[in-house]
């Protein structure tokens, strides 16, 4: 598939480590159907040594979707590229993940303070694969190191087809405003697509970064934990211009069943629960109680308690509605 092809739809999921598991990614893709996925970031050093692993695990319909890959190492993570072409439409390069165990491999963001090192990745993996190659990264390692125009002319010179961007700084990790405004300089700079990433988490939030950004879609991260439909309803706002308001608290609980149900059946029903219990103060909001609620979820281990729990919660919603 051409890269214009797998970004038509003028939205992605952006690749959240621990989130955008094989299961979320299912949700988000029983909305919509033509967004471009992205993974959570594989460690190209951890692939390379355990090739069978359920974070590369696909549905035949989760095309288009992009593996996003990790490290600093040029050859090992082409070698990684290619062997994931089997199950991605594209291949996606971490340069911009700020956390701390990443940065200090020299991987993540860390790559924006080493850009030789960052266009011989690009260019090593784009000579290995027969896919489209994209680089995620920000707008700098700090305010005194907003190099994210240059950078991305380099990697645009090094084969990158895609670029998504994240409108903050390593140094604020995700504190702060996005700054979408910036986007529209990298926009200026380079010839290849561009999303704009960073608080967008609405409809009216992806109208007004792409107006700032003038970038050519928005890359979705944190603004879908708790609703997997907003993908989708971004897409029809942007695209039939048809809004479609956010998810009802019975509809969010439902999809707390769903999400629950699927990661059990992923991970098995031990695994599966603690997995989940990070999603449940987006799931469980906006109503009077939810914080003891959600105290009260954490602490329980089978499903037939949860759902007795969240049956609760809907009951008592209903009568004071």
């Amino acid at each position: 598939m051409l890269i214009n092809d797998l970004i038509s739809s003028r939205v992605s999921l952006a690749p959240m480590a621990g989130i955008t598991d094989y299961v979320l990614r299912s949700l988000v893709r029983e909305h919509s159907k033509t967004c471009l996925l992205t993974t959570e970031m594989i460690s190209s050093e951890a692939l390379t040594q355990v090739k069978d692993t359920d974070i590369v695990k696909r549905d035949e319909n989760h095309s288009p979707v992009s593996y996003q890959l990790s490290g600093h190492k040029p050859k090992m993570i082409a070698d990684c590229a290619e062997y994931l072409q089997k199950y991605a439409d594209m291949i996606d390069i971490n340069m911009g993940c700020p956390v701390n165990k990443v940065v200090k491999g020299t991987d993540g963001c860390a790559l924006m303070r080493n850009i030789d090192l960052a266009e011989e990745i690009v260019r090593t993996v784009k000579a290995q694969i027969k896919i489209p190659l994209s680089v995620k990264f920000r707008l700098g390692y700090t305010m005194d190191e907003l190099n994210y125009v240059e950078f991305g002319e380099r990697m645009q010179s090094a084969g990158a087809d895609f670029i998504t961007i994240h409108a903050r700084t390593r140094s604020q990790m995700y504190a702060g405003k996005a700054d979408w405004k910036r986007v529209s300089e990298l926009k200026r700079n380079v010839d290849i697509p561009v999303f704009a990433n960073g608080d967008v988490n609405s409809i009216e939030s992806a109208e007004q970064c792409l107006e700032e950004s003038q970038a050519d879609g928005v890359a979705v991260g944190r603004g879908i934990l708790g609703d997997p439909t907003l993908i989708y309803r971004i897409e029809q706002y942007l695209n039939k211009g048809i809004y479609l308001p956010p998810p009802t608290l019975e509809e969010k609980i439902e999809g707390m069943r769903k999400h629950l149900l699927k990661e059990v059946e992923f991970r098995g029903e031990e695994v599966g629960l603690k997995f989940v219990r990070k999603f449940y103060p987006y799931y469980v909001n906006g109503f009077q109680g939810a914080s003891k609620c959600r105290g009260e979820l954490v602490l329980m281990d089978n499903i037939r308690d949860i759902n007795k729990m969240l049956d609760e919660i809907l009951m008592r919603n209903r009568i004071l509605m």
